[in-house]
């Protein structure tokens, strides 16, 4: 409640209506700081069919907030389809800088390099999130992700399966609130440290994962590949010792990401 900015709750107060994700939401936090605006429900179901009404609103003289629950709106929140219509209408649309969990989560990441690729959330679904870090894996400089308490287990084994086990990832759990945690590890064993209690997969989190140095990723990419064409045609032993002779990568890291890739491919098929 309290990393709202003050220039945040002087326009609150200022404003003819308040479009929220999250009309509850942010009921509680108007209360807690005496502001009587009304309240628009505004998310990603109705938001393209609302953001018409708000036009009119707008034209006919009235200035209209738009928050959403946690963080900034449209980062990876609601607000981005409304903010595009307000200004293809010709509209001004004035940002108010304030909480944002992925600069929040850098800040204390102890990032060596200024340079960071934001992605936000990966996609839901296995198969296309297996897809999109993919695709990512030639990146070489961090890359920052959300990811949701009931998949973020799921999704920190296909980190582990995409980028290898030796990746350091910055874990960013519940920022700026009472539980908040932080902690930096490998991607190996990000799933065991998510596992030892259930309370470390809770609620919303920044991932920060930082790819290995070129030639080290080049040749950690090469190794999982190599693993996943023979892991498709021959037992896990055979293998892991095939990719050891091909790559010269290390046995029981090896062994660790195959079985980690041979229960991935169970839960997913």
């Amino acid at each position: 409640m309290n990393d709202i900015t003050l220039r945040a709750l002087d326009v609150l107060r200022s404003v003819n209506a308040i479009a929220a994700e999250d009309t509850r939401q942010t009921l509680q936090l108007l209360q807690r700081h005496g502001i009587g605006a009304p309240l628009l429900a505004v998310h990603e179901h109705n938001e393209a069919r609302v953001a018409e009404k708000l036009i009119e609103r707008i034209r006919a003289g009235e200035r209209i907030a738009l928050v959403s629950d946690a963080g900034t709106p449209a980062v990876s929140d609601p607000g981005a389809v409304l903010v595009r219509a307000v200004r293809a209408a010709g509209l001004r649309v004035e940002p108010l800088p304030g909480a944002n969990a992925a600069i929040a989560a850098i800040s204390v990441a102890g990032l060596q390099h200024g340079q960071f690729l934001f992605y936000g959330f990966l996609p839901p679904r296995a198969g296309d999130r297996r897809k999109a870090l993919e695709e990512l894996r030639a990146t070489t400089c961090p890359i920052v992700f959300y990811e949701a308490p009931h998949r973020v287990l799921e999704c920190a084994h296909d980190l582990a399966a995409a980028f290898g086990t030796e990746c350091e990832v910055f874990v960013a759990r519940e920022l700026t609130k009472v539980f908040e945690t932080t902690l930096a590890l490998t991607l190996g064993a990000l799933p065991g440290w998510l596992e030892a209690d259930l309370n470390h997969q809770r609620g919303e989190f920044v991932l920060i994962v930082t790819p290995l140095p070129h030639r080290e990723g080049a040749q950690a990419l090469a190794q999982q590949q190599t693993l996943e064409i023979l892991l498709a045609e021959l037992p896990l032993k055979q293998a892991v010792q095939l990719t050891v002779r091909l790559t010269g990568g290390n046995r029981n890291e090896l062994y660790e990401r195959a079985l980690a890739l041979k229960a991935e491919s169970n839960a997913g098929g």
